[in-house]
């Protein structure tokens, strides 16, 4: 394998990686403090990525589109979350049926609305161009996606190790009882966390849908990629989102590169492998 090769490999894992946490940082977060699997996430990635897409054809503008596709999943979020979670908080099972359902409705929704075929979102101006560096050439965009990755890892690292917010979010992920009885909402914020990784959803969809492209059963797919990050980086653990998510992304593209047929074979497997070890993940704590 030559240098430019292998370069290639790790550009697209890492790329990957970048796409993956975004949406993988959302689900984990719901999960570390609310204890909802939310099946229903890849369904939002999906959803999201079709919306963002009507709003670019309909305005021609890619980051209105971005944040169009983000805000109305987050709206999404907040109806599913008042409406339907809250009425079985802490009830697992009728949780993750729900949100398996809400899935299978979402994803049928969207193939009666924008149909079957297969939908690429169109890359404006120099996001469709291709850089050059050394001799690697390499497409922009991924390379924004990953910029965009570790942008907003770093604001959300912010938000939960700096802010107001992120310590009544720490604290309500250890001890919500307590949280509350100090006269704090911690409904108020279980919703502004699933609001917000919804939105990361929403937005990771739209990237996505120029990333890869938008089809029935990419929510499942894309759902499945993010499940293994969360495994290995360990529920409710941001660097361990990162860590997993660029762990999930080297071995898919080198994976892919060098024994295609065993593409999901490289990836379940260290998955396994860390179940067997820490069954809790590498960063997750023992609730």
């Amino acid at each position: 394998m030559s240098l430019t090769t292998l370069a290639l490999h790790i550009l697209n894992g890492l790329t990957f990686a970048a796409l993956l946490f975004l949406l993988a940082s959302g689900f984990t977060l719901v999960f570390g403090l609310m204890r909802i699997m939310n099946l229903a996430h890849g369904a939002f990635y999906l959803v999201g990525g079709y919306i963002g897409l009507s709003v670019l054809v309909a305005t021609g503008d890619f980051l209105l589109a971005t944040f169009a596709a983000g805000a109305a999943i987050a709206v999404l979020g907040l109806g599913v979350e008042r409406v339907l979670l809250r009425r079985l908080h802490g009830q697992v099972l009728p949780e993750v049926l729900l949100t398996i359902g809400l899935a299978f409705i979402l994803g049928d929704l969207a193939l009666a609305i924008w149909g079957g075929d297969p939908r690429s979102v169109p890359r404006p101006g120099f996001l469709g161009a291709s850089l050059t560096i050394a001799d690697v050439t390499y497409p922009a965009f991924r390379i924004v996606v990953l910029g965009v990755g570790i942008i907003i890892g770093g604001a959300i690292w912010y938000l939960q190790e700096g802010t107001r917010i992120g310590a009544i979010v720490r604290a309500g992920v250890d001890d919500s009882e307590t949280v509350e009885a100090l006269g704090i909402d911690i409904k108020r914020v279980f919703t502004f966390v699933f609001c917000f990784g919804a939105f990361l959803a929403g937005l990771t969809g739209m990237l996505g849908g120029a990333f890869l492209a938008l089809y029935p059963g990419a929510d499942f797919e894309i759902l499945t990629y993010a499940l293994v990050v969360v495994i290995i980086g360990g529920p409710g653990s941001l660097p361990g989102a990162a860590v997993g998510s660029v762990a999930v992304g080297l071995i898919d593209a080198f994976g892919k590169a060098l024994a295609p047929e065993l593409t999901y074979f490289t990836v379940f497997l260290p998955m396994a492998l860390i179940l067997t070890w820490r069954p809790h993940g590498l960063f997750g704590r023992l609730a």
